[in-house]
């Protein structure tokens, strides 16, 4: 798979991806990190209504190499979870920035999406740049 970095999204020092959509953020996993964990098997992710913490564990994606914890970039509400994901890993592999994404969050502090790489800074740091 080709590393993409779109630039509607804003990327977390932890892999995280956040694309605003009107009130709402949709939260995933950047290719890179879909890239180095290989074939993923499961995916965890909190109920709708759950409360994320900007920089709290909220899930985890398991595949046959390791467990990696899911860090929050944003701090919000859960309004929705991709169940297609939850019955379907591989979805995250084919399309990590479409029908890969994890999580719809309303953002509590809209100025944390600020705080975050924007695609030209975190496609840097993920190729040594």
């Amino acid at each position: 798979m080709a590393l993409s970095f779109p630039d509607d999204c804003r990327y977390s020092d932890s892999h995280e991806y956040v694309r605003s959509e009107g009130d709402l953020a949709r939260l995933g996993i950047s290719a890179f990190a879909v890239d180095q964990l290989g074939d993923i098997v499961f995916v965890d992710l909190p109920e709708v209504g759950a409360t994320l913490s900007k920089g709290k564990t909220f899930g985890n994606v398991e595949s046959v190499k390791a467990v990696e914890d899911l860090i929050s970039p944003i701090s919000g509400v859960v309004q929705a979870r991709n169940e297609a994901v939850l019955g379907s890993p591989e979805e995250l592999q084919n399309d990590p920035y479409g029908e890969g994404w994890l999580l719809l969050v309303r953002p509590e502090a809209p100025a944390e999406l600020e705080a975050l790489l924007d695609a030209e800074a975190y496609r840097r740091k993920v190729e040594g740049a």
